[in-house]
């Protein structure tokens, strides 16, 4: 693979899901990676990614330090806030930095030079990639990391579930009584099929919710992680060792990641989803890749959902490419 010019800069703000996309692309890309962690000021946070006027000043002077001279040879930014440092740094660059933008950034694609929405965000345009999910490091060699991480899973009895929590968002509410709707029907799982259960909390995961996960699993073989309380993150160990994986509704990185794997998925819905999510969960569905919990498993699983490396594989391609005609 030819080596492309100039760093790689990764441009989040704090969230979790943004920086996991950001640095699954551009760690696949070759360069020099720099991870900058920006967030503009007010006005510029609440118009971002459409108002430009002032430039660099949408962010406070420590910032600013790092924004600078010299520019990347590419750009990759996720969400909101990072769209528009990536838009900025097409005029900063004079356009020779290559940007791009994951996720829908809410106004014509035109402005960089690559988006990358899935599906369901519905952007359309000659300079947009639609994968299925989101982006992600998940694997063959990452899982197998993850099992090395997590070496006395092994030990746990099989089938080995994995239960990722995520949180409340708009139009979905994950509260005590969802929490407990859930937790039946694990117990019932558990009771015809043995077994473990290794139930992670996310940042997003309300303190009670996990506190009733936690008095209910009592005796059950297996663990509740919330945070570091419990200890190190196991989330890598679990992906690496479960055989079967269920996953609250809400967050389509999870959903993405726990397809990655290869083993079967499933998710609790016990109310109509936003119509974006709804959409997302649809197409997961058509290609056989998530069931509703309480369907009984495909007795041949689908392929495992790996699009990053094919992504960063077209927009290396379309990098040099750009590269070459601007030199």
């Amino acid at each position: 693979m030819l080596k492309l010019q100039g760093e790689v800069w990764a441009i989040t703000d704090h969230a979790d899901g943004n920086q996991r996309q950001t640095l699954a692309l551009a760690e696949q890309l070759g360069p020099p990676v720099r991870h900058l962690i920006l967030e503009p000021r007010r006005p510029w946070s609440w118009l971002a990614p459409r108002l430009m006027l002032g430039g660099r000043l949408a962010l406070p002077a420590v910032q600013r330090e790092v924004f600078a001279p010299p520019w990347p040879g590419v750009a990759i930014g996720c969400g909101r806030a990072a769209a528009l440092f990536t838009r900025l740094l097409r005029p900063l660059s004079e356009g020779r930095c290559y940007t791009v933008q994951i996720l829908d950034p809410r106004i014509d694609p035109v402005h960089w030079d690559m988006v990358i929405a899935p599906q369901h965000d519905q952007v359309s345009g000659t300079n947009v990639l639609r994968p299925l999910g989101s982006l992600n490091p998940i694997d063959d060699a990452w899982l197998a990391d993850g099992r090395a991480s997590c070496p006395n899973f092994a030990e746990l009895p099989r089938p080995r579930v994995g239960v990722l929590l995520g949180g409340p968002r708009k139009g979905i509410t994950l509260d005590a009584a969802y929490a407990r709707q859930l937790l039946a029907r694990l117990l019932e799982l558990h009771g015809r099929d043995g077994g473990s259960l290794l139930v992670l909390g996310s940042r997003r995961t309300p303190h009670a919710l996990i506190e009733i996960f936690r008095n209910a699993l009592n005796g059950v073989p297996g663990l509740v992680w919330a945070g570091q309380d419990d200890g190190r993150n196991p989330y890598p160990g679990v992906l690496g060792w479960a055989d079967r994986l269920i996953v609250t509704p809400d967050s389509v990185n999870m959903l993405s990641e726990a397809c990655a794997t290869g083993c079967p998925v499933q998710t609790f819905v016990d109310a109509p989803l936003p119509p974006k999510i709804e959409r997302f969960h649809a197409v997961l569905r058509e290609a056989g890749l998530l069931l509703q919990l309480g369907e009984p498993l495909a007795e041949r699983q689908a392929p495992p959902l790996r699009e990053t490396a094919a992504i960063a594989g077209i927009l290396h391609e379309r990098i040099l490419a750009a590269q070459a005609s601007r030199s």
